[in-house]
């Protein structure tokens, strides 16, 4: 959260300039940042995961959007192992509204990414288990234009991995982690808050 609090203070320093559009929204570039809530393990908050992240947008028209993300979450499974997730994807965004010059535009979102875990024993940094894989997401957000070039968006999206289900349990004092193949589709909530400052207008 600091981080986002560091770059809203910069981004608003810049916002007022103004934004030239060479004839729609199709074609602006923006960079920000996001913090990021993620409930693992089909939503058993005891395994929620807090980070942050980076992400650039690609608009292709008034109503159609693209975001490129990276997220880096961690996470405690218990008191007995953590959890680190590392996302880099994309999502397609579109926008219901036709009118862009609004303060709050609601937008519903489907995407892709590829995704790197590791579980590591709190108590023994030797014994973990990593996991590659790649997942799907969709869900809705809200886009707040705060000037021109600066906006902020709120975003909930459902992920879901497709690959092993892995997981951690303690047997006594020994942690064990565990890869299920062919395990039902292994989800998570993610809640986000992001910060973008439009760059330019590329065409």
């Amino acid at each position: 959260m600091k981080l986002l609090f560091v770059v809203i203070l910069f981004a608003g320093s810049l916002a007022a300039q103004p934004l030239n559009l060479k004839n729609n929204y199709g074609g602006v570039f923006s960079l920000g940042v996001r913090t990021t809530i993620s409930t693992f393990n089909h939503g058993q908050f005891n395994n929620t995961g807090t980070g942050v992240g980076g992400q650039f947008r690609l608009q292709f028209a008034d109503r159609v959007n693209s975001d490129w993300f990276f997220d880096y979450l961690t996470g405690d499974i218990e008191d007995y192992a953590s959890r680190t997730d590392y996302h880099i994807g994309w999502s397609v965004l579109f926008y219901p509204t036709k009118k862009t010059d609004v303060i709050a535009r609601p937008y519903v979102l489907a995407g892709h990414c590829f995704d790197y875990t590791l579980l590591v024993d709190n108590s023994n940094k030797n014994n973990y288990m990593e996991r590659w894989s790649s997942a799907v997401q969709g869900g809705a957000g809200v886009l707040f234009n705060l000037s021109q070039r600066l906006d902020l968006s709120v975003v909930s999206q459902y992920m879901i991995h497709l690959g092993n289900h892995v997981d951690a349990h303690k047997h006594g004092d020994a942690v064990e982690f565990h890869s299920e193949k062919g395990a039902s589709l292994e989800g998570h909530l993610l809640f986000h808050v992001g910060i973008n400052y439009k760059i330019a207008d590329l065409w």
